[in-house]
């Protein structure tokens, strides 16, 4: 238990400082911890729970959370995570595990391009927003990530948004896209229950640290160092996979 609340605690504190979803840390964490792919997806599916509902209290305190306007977009997350335990259970490890180096090789690309933001927020059918929520939803819950770091380029960049609302608004979808991957995933099997809650809670105080601790590094030194944890994880992932 010692290990289970070490380990969430630090991926809070990284999560926090970093600022990106918890998945991104823990999976590859528990995959060197000696966890199954699948076993690892479901635990991090539960410690995303935890730390999506937490900061969306906190970012609706603050004011930075437009409630209405994600609620299509995690409504179509919501639906689209149910069906991502199916089609983990239909996919390989090995099959998995790529898909997360895609996503771990696209994030540390993202850090390289300035992201744009616009005066005026676009109106957009809700039919469209359920569509990407659906589509976000199933991927990024298959391997076990949040996906707010593919939603906020989204929002930021197709609808307009301010980044510290896009921000907010990926974290709000991340708790409808967990709760129903969570759904999906306990279905299949591939949730440990008492690792991930254990490692949940313990992620909330991490989290809190980090985000006391971002304030005190610069945003150049905390970008260097992300560059560095995404190589970090893109070469253990390489490693893994292919030798």
């Amino acid at each position: 238990m010692f290990e289970l609340i070490a380990l969430g605690a630090s991926v809070g504190l990284l999560s926090g400082f970093f600022g990106i979803g918890g998945g991104t840390i823990l999976v590859p964490l528990l995959l060197m911890l000696g966890y199954e792919t699948k076993s690892a997806i479901g635990i991090s599916v539960i410690q995303m729970v935890f730390s999506s509902i937490y900061g969306s209290y906190l970012n609706n305190k603050k004011g930075t959370l437009d409630v209405q306007m994600v609620l299509f977009i995690g409504l179509g997350g919501f639906g689209g995570a149910l069906l991502s335990g199916y089609i983990a259970a239909a996919l390989s490890d090995t099959t998995l595990e790529l898909i997360f180096l895609g996503f771990a090789l696209f994030a540390l690309m993202r850090l390289f391009f300035k992201t744009h933001e616009h005066k005026d927020q676009r109106e957009v059918s809700k039919i469209v927003l359920l569509f990407i929520g659906v589509v976000l939803g199933a991927v990024s819950m298959t391997i076990g990530v949040g996906g707010s770091i593919i939603l906020v380029p989204i929002l930021v960049g197709f609808l307009h948004l301010p980044l510290k609302k896009a921000t907010s608004a990926g974290l709000f979808f991340v708790v409808f896209s967990s709760l129903s991957g969570l759904i999906s995933h306990a279905i299949e099997g591939h949730v440990d229950y008492e690792s991930g809650v254990i490692i949940g809670l313990a992620s909330l105080f991490g989290v809190y640290l980090g985000i006391h601790l971002k304030h005190v590094v610069s945003s150049q030194m905390q970008k260097k160092l992300l560059v560095v944890f995404y190589l970090l994880v893109v070469l253990y992932l390489i490693k893994r996979i292919f030798f």
